[in-house]
């Protein structure tokens, strides 16, 4: 078993992106220190790490990586929980996609941060805003990709339903939440990604904790190796959750369209 993990962890395509990382911090380090750049312009790795230290001493970056995710993770569930069931419905009924689409479409291309002043308007101040834009950023591009994944499935998949009498509940879940499901988890891991991006955007106008927080209340106080430390911090938590995501698209029912091909 211990071999087989070596195996698996010095495989090139594990071992070639650490190293590619590993000789871009030490060129972030000697281009700092050979051409003496100004920590308040661009702070080596070296004090970007003793910043991220001293915040994890304080206890205040887990709290802001909390906050985050706590705020992500609602506003994606409700977003997801949301416009599935929708999208699946208005997959198949094509009067429902030409009376709701041109909605759907108008309001799909706004930015999630320009409904920022109205968040705080109706919602005050806190958690409920930065979940609320969460939302929005995540609702109208997964409702769009399942509406597009069901309405493109091949009609033969639906005739022989019919033939074996699938109907109602049966018949979604047994062959169009099977056949619109690779696309789902793309939307999934793309909406994802959005979710994290916009976070950090609202939580440095509409809250007053979390990563996006940290790293304007770090600029106000002229901290840049902690403004570089909160970036550091998302890139990773970032890649997590994109890694996480991806682990669904192994999934032997998200495969079965790839395993055809």
């Amino acid at each position: 078993m211990m071999k087989d993990a070596i195996r698996r962890w010095t495989q090139p395509d594990r071992v070639l992106p650490i190293l590619t990382i590993a000789v871009l911090i030490a060129l972030w380090e000697w281009t700092v220190r050979e051409f003496a750049i100004s920590p308040n312009m661009l702070p080596p790795p070296s004090q970007v790490a003793a910043a991220l230290w001293e915040l994890s001493v304080s206890g205040v970056l887990f709290h802001y990586i909390i906050a985050s995710l706590f705020r992500v993770t609602w506003g994606y569930f409700l977003a997801v929980a949301t416009a599935i069931p929708i999208g699946l419905f208005l997959g198949l009924w094509p009067l429902g996609r030409a009376i709701f689409n041109p909605i759907i479409q108008f309001l799909r291309p706004i930015s999630p941060l320009a409904w920022i002043p109205l968040a705080i308007l109706w919602l005050g101040i806190g958690d409920r805003p930065a979940i609320f834009l969460i939302f929005l950023a995540v609702f109208f591009p997964m409702l769009v990709s399942v509406m597009g994944s069901v309405a493109g499935i091949k009609v033969t998949y639906l005739r022989i339903a019919q033939n074996f009498g699938l109907k109602g509940y049966r018949l979604y879940t047994k062959v169009i939440l099977p056949a619109a499901l690779p696309e789902i988890v793309t939307g999934l891991r793309i909406t994802l990604g959005t979710a994290w991006l916009v976070i950090v955007a609202a939580e440095m106008i509409a809250v007053k904790s979390g990563l996006g927080y940290l790293i304007i209340d770090a600029r106000n106080s002229l901290r840049m190796d902690q403004v570089m430390g909160g970036m550091v911090v998302i890139g990773i938590i970032g890649l997590g959750l994109d890694y996480m995501i991806r682990g669904l698209e192994n999934l032997p029912s998200v495969r079965w369209k790839q395993m055809r091909k």
